[in-house]
């Protein structure tokens, strides 16, 4: 295959999943034979309104809706369990994680405060090579523009400080020991 073809093939494929932002996740798992071992496997599956196997298969019939009204995915803790025990070898913990993407994408309102949540730890690690705990979830709060949430947190917070496991740290710019990392890994995502 020349390079034009592998361009337009990459073209036709983005266009593709703009329709159909699930087709990725489709071919990930097309194989599945619904044993139900996934779903067996998973240690957080007692909290999960769907089944992992009830996901795949929502998945297979292109139910979007009823996919990102669930709470699976998130609950999704990424142990690789299913993927480990799946007797066709799919790359279930990929799946999940594909779908959260797909709503940290699209914004989907049920997600925002998940999505957020990441996002704020990222940018902490990205700063300073590591969570500060004590900034991160400030921002994180602060991000949420509802400062009463805090108060929710304020006496484990308090908890946590008096057992020195949480420490009181100024703000920060911090000297981005990983910044170099982070560029790397965000060129490679855009090709």
């Amino acid at each position: 295959m020349n390079q034009v073809e592998k361009i337009e093939n990459s073209q036709t494929e983005k266009n593709a999943l703009e329709k159909d932002p699930l087709l990725h996740i489709k071919k990930m798992i097309q194989s599945c034979i619904q044993c139900g071992t996934c779903s067996g496997s998973c240690p957080n599956a007692f909290a999960m309104d769907l089944t992992p196997r009830k996901m795949w298969r929502m998945v297979l019939m292109n139910r979007k809706k009823e996919i990102f009204q669930s709470k699976t995915f998130i609950l999704c803790s990424s142990c690789y369990y299913c993927t480990l025990r799946c007797p066709r070898g799919l790359p279930l913990t990929e799946a999940m994680n594909a779908l959260k993407e797909i709503a940290a994408k699209e914004q989907i309102p049920r997600y925002k405060q998940t999505t957020l949540f990441n996002r704020c730890f990222i940018d902490s690690v990205r700063r300073h090579g590591r969570v500060r705990e004590t900034e991160f979830m400030t921002h994180y709060f602060f991000a949420m523009k509802n400062p009463f949430i805090s108060f929710r947190f304020a006496p484990l917070g308090i908890k946590l400080m008096m057992k020195r496991k949480l420490a009181i740290q100024i703000p920060s710019k911090g000297t981005a020991p990983l910044e170099a990392i982070f560029k790397k890994v965000e060129e490679v995502e855009n090709r």
